[in-house]
């Protein structure tokens, strides 16, 4: 017996039955692949959210860490630089200004941008101010920035320039070092760029293995600790800050080439 054929509206019933299942299959395989995406992008962000806080974390970017020496009186400093009992502490004096002219004290951390702005702004009129004995200039270092990244990158660039003070570079390697600063505050300096710099600025032969020796040795890192010392005890609010004669000059007053030679025309009188 020939088996009766479905009527219209069954076939269009199993129709429509078969296009909602179907429906319900890929709106299932959309929503696997959905989670699926999104599981690989909270991954994806998690791996690069860990990379950037281990990149923060103890190393501070590219700058190396090493053992520093706690603060020591007696550990040497480079050739002129003042030591615990000098008039500035730890002090670079530059320039050939008389004793009764101005003192210029600068705080600076090489790892600190604003300090690196000032340098790029008005650093040259500065040393032109020294270098003609209108002013008596001393730099006073700090590495107060290694505290805040966990990096002693900042000592270091300290220490490099006192083994470049030493090979009669003082000016011309801490203008470099700040030409190179990193871009991004917290990535210091390897110790591969500090020797880097020695040969950029005209050191060579026998002075360039003394200087190689001396930083690799961590000779003036003691020095730079001592630095840091007197800017937390001088209470020293942040880098750059002047001091022309004892009075706090700010940033903005450092980097004003001509307001600055009015400052010091005054305190020469």
């Amino acid at each position: 017996m020939a088996r009766e054929k479905p009527s219209k509206s069954v076939r269009e019933k199993a129709a429509a039955a078969r296009a909602e299942q179907q429906a319900k299959e890929k709106r299932r395989e959309r929503t696997v692949r959905i989670v699926g995406a999104i599981g690989v992008i909270v991954v994806v962000v998690a791996i690069i959210g860990i990379a950037v806080f281990a990149s923060r974390s103890g190393s501070g970017g590219g700058g190396d860490v090493r053992p520093l020496p706690s603060p020591d009186p007696s550990a040497p400093v480079p050739a002129g630089v003042y030591d615990s009992s000098g008039e500035v502490p730890y002090g670079v004096p530059y320039g050939t200004a008389p004793a009764t002219a101005p003192l210029l004290e600068i705080w600076e951390d090489f790892q600190c941008p604003a300090c690196g702005s000032l340098e790029a702004i008005n650093g040259a009129g500065i040393q032109s101010l020294a270098a003609e004995g209108k002013v008596r200039l001393v730099w006073r270092s700090t590495a107060f920035l290694d505290n805040k990244w966990g990096t002693t990158s900042s000592a270091e660039a300290i220490a490099a320039w006192g083994c470049a003070i030493d090979a009669g570079k003082t000016a011309e390697y801490h203008d470099i070092v700040y030409a190179n600063q990193p871009t991004v505050e917290g990535d210091g300096y390897t110790q591969e760029q500090l020797l880097a710099f020695a040969e950029e600025v005209g050191i060579s032969g026998v002075p360039l293995e003394e200087f190689n020796t001396c930083l690799t040795g961590g000779r003036y890192l003691g020095w730079a600790v001592n630095s840091t010392q007197a800017f937390y005890e001088g209470d020293i609010p942040g880098t750059p800050a002047g001091f022309l004669n004892g009075t706090r000059l700010d940033g903005a007053q450092l980097g004003d080439q001509a307001g600055l030679e009015k400052l010091v025309a005054e305190a020469t009188q």
